[in-house]
């Protein structure tokens, strides 16, 4: 893993709502993050039941239409957003991988640990990307 890289800022994801990023520079979202009033809850963008499947059906696309569960739209699979535990679908019981994040007092939201991506640099230190609300 490498050093810390700031993804955006809390105001950049609407409460009760998620926002994909790809810290790596994969060309895809790699990570998503759900906003629950001040606390942000980071998983990998993979479903348990199929390895590398991404989740949404749509950029940004995590949560059912109530806004209360993740849910990976290949598999049908619904995820606690707190735990990332699986509550209902093929991997049942299994769990999402957490991202690690922190929030500074100014509100700039910073991933802990990012990914490697395979056969590029690293990011260089200080190295910052900001949200995009598409």
């Amino acid at each position: 893993m490498n050093s810390a890289m700031i993804l955006c800022r809390l105001e950049d994801i609407p409460d009760g709502d998620a926002r994909g990023f790809d810290p790596s520079g994969v060309g895809r979202d790699t990570l998503f993050i759900v906003r629950q009033g001040n606390r942000l809850h980071g998983w990998y963008d993979r479903c348990p039941h199929e390895g590398d499947t991404p989740l949404p059906w749509r950029r940004h696309g995590y949560l059912n239409k109530n806004r209360t569960r993740i849910v990976c739209f290949a598999h049908g699979a619904q995820f606690e957003i707190a735990s990332g535990i699986c509550m209902l679908g093929p991997c049942l019981g299994e769990r999402l991988d957490p991202v690690q994040l922190v929030i500074d007092a100014q509100g700039e939201v910073t991933l802990i640990d990012v990914p490697p991506t395979p056969g590029a640099p690293c990011p260089a230190p200080g190295f910052t990307m900001r949200c995009k609300n598409v």
